[in-house]
């Protein structure tokens, strides 16, 4: 499966989260993001417990990689 994330898709996901709804914005993200030819697929492993999120940290290891950030006084 193919997902072409962008800053818009990305950034409307972190604004859409809260503490308790974290599943909604993964969803209509990963809905933005796949290519046109795994949309059914997609949808296929949505209906698995857990799979928006699992999906949602593999795409973002890749697209937004961790900073390692050293604040100094």
């Amino acid at each position: 499966m193919s997902f072409e994330p962008n800053t818009v898709a990305y950034n409307g996901m972190i604004n859409d989260m809260a503490m308790d709804n974290k599943v909604a914005p993964a969803v209509t993200y990963l809905r933005r993001i796949v290519v046109a030819k795994d949309k059914e697929t997609l949808d296929e492993l949505l209906k698995l417990p857990g799979a928006a999120l699992q999906i949602t940290e593999a795409v973002n290891a890749q697209y937004a990689p961790k900073l390692e950030i050293e604040v100094k006084n």
